[in-house]
């Protein structure tokens, strides 16, 4: 008899958990990021792959790891911007009614934006010559930064910004090829390469800077 009255207690109480709207289940703001513009570093790094993308991505996997956030999955916010045809052009300074639109379509308020403002190494190598045998050596050094922007999508009010940096020491260069037979940002062989390390780096620390922030969101 007790054992029937625990679990139909159980039940009504499972019952009215289930009846709570799932915003006042959690307490988590719920975000979309969207890609990223890199149109600033587009004229000098080696690839056409819509490296925005993939640094949208790495942004979203940090904010997840983190949980202080809950996160739009890419799928949903892809068909939702292609329904709103939010293009690549719109990710450096979106439309207030775009995003707005965006913002309802998803069922979120807010909306992390940005850009990528440097993706590439630099080489400072040095050298001689030993019985007409090159030597070099020098220093090797891999930088990705990104800005982004937290978004009210119902007020249009730019709630909190940051910016993210990324430093890899690790020499060699890594090359997007063309024709989608080439190494996406999400593949090992590009996380293992120096600007994909840098881009890991760039990305965590844009995240844990935005849930510094959190407070700020009303």
């Amino acid at each position: 008899m007790r054992s029937k009255l625990f679990l139909g207690a159980a039940a009504v109480v499972a019952t009215a958990f289930l009846a709570v709207p799932a915003h006042a289940q959690s307490k988590r703001p719920q975000v979309a990021v969207t890609d990223f513009d890199y149109g600033t570093v587009g004229y000098h790094w080696w690839g056409d792959a819509d490296i925005g993308k993939g640094m949208a991505d790495q942004v979203m996997n940090a904010l997840v790891e983190d949980g202080s956030f809950r996160v739009i999955e890419r799928k949903k916010l892809d068909t939702v911007l292609a329904e709103q045809d939010f293009s690549n052009s719109n990710r450096a300074a979106p439309d207030q009614g775009k995003m707005a639109k965006i913002g309802k379509a998803l069922g979120v308020r807010y909306i992390i934006t940005g850009s990528i403002t440097k993706f590439g190494g630099e080489e400072n190598d040095k050298g001689g010559a030993l019985k007409g045998i090159r030597l070099g050596f020098g220093k090797h050094k891999t930088e990705v930064e990104v800005s982004a922007r937290l978004v009210d999508t119902t007020t249009g009010e730019v709630l909190a910004a940051a910016k993210g940096h990324g430093e890899s020491k690790k020499g060699g260069k890594f090359a997007f090829s063309k024709g989608g037979t080439g190494y996406g940002q999400s593949q090992s062989d590009f996380k293992a390469s120096a600007i994909g390390e840098a881009q890991e780096m760039a990305a965590s620390d844009l995240a844990a800077k935005i849930v510094a922030k959190k407070d700020r969101l009303n």
